[in-house]
């Protein structure tokens, strides 16, 4: 497997999508797992994108890409939710690190987006931290049904698209970094029965591959 040592967003982009397609196949490859990958990676990181996913213990990050150590900068909360920590992390990944890519992961039966549909649905919410997290989706949930977006899949795809544009409409520094072709951030929506993750949301990709010409 040919490794891109400076990827561009379309080159990091396509990286991953590789690794999933493998996975879904049942040839994964297991890249830079080995003792020779951990001790290239000591000294410093240089990961080719940053995962922002949701916490469920299905969506482990470096399985489902087929990736090893160093390859991404993983940020993860429940439902994917977005607070002053998850922000200045991904900041973290895309300034710093030089990170190209910024991927928001969702997936399908996600607990928190069920939760927000039942607290709409009954008008009770979760006691404890866990309102919150429920309080974060909410949101998403209403403008799904807005837009006449009623069904499972359809609410999962309206929350991942928000959280793309509230990561965007919230960081200046991301904002900056997709404007000037550097950076794209996509989003995924990743399916628990066969592995596979779907594209949903997408900002700066093609300009990001245009402005690389």
């Amino acid at each position: 497997m040919t490794e891109i040592h400076t990827p561009t967003p379309r080159d990091a982009f396509d990286l991953l999508m590789a690794g999933n397609q493998r996975f879904v196949a049942g040839t994964a490859e297991h890249p830079n797992q080995d003792a020779a990958r951990r001790s290239e990676t000591a000294p410093s990181q240089q990961p080719f994108a940053v995962l922002f996913g949701c916490s469920d213990s299905r969506l482990a990050a470096e399985i489902i890409f087929d990736r090893g150590l160093g390859d991404l900068f993983v940020v993860r909360t429940a439902g994917h939710v977005a607070g002053t920590e998850v922000l200045g992390s991904i900041e973290f990944g895309v300034s710093v690190l030089g990170a190209p890519l910024v991927v928001v992961l969702g997936h399908d039966s996600c607990g928190a987006v069920a939760a927000a549909c039942s607290a709409l649905r009954d008008g009770k919410t979760p006691s404890g931290f866990v309102r919150d997290v429920v309080e974060r989706v909410t949101p998403s949930v209403l403008a799904a049904r807005a837009a006449g977006r009623e069904s499972a899949e359809e609410i999962l795809a309206e929350h991942i698209e928000h959280t793309v544009d509230l990561l965007l409409e919230r960081s200046r520094v991301l904002a900056d970094a997709v404007t000037e072709g550097w950076t794209a951030v996509v989003g995924l929506s990743y399916r628990l029965a066969d592995g596979s993750a779907r594209l949903v949301a997408t900002r700066g990709l093609d300009a990001a591959a245009t402005a690389a010409l």
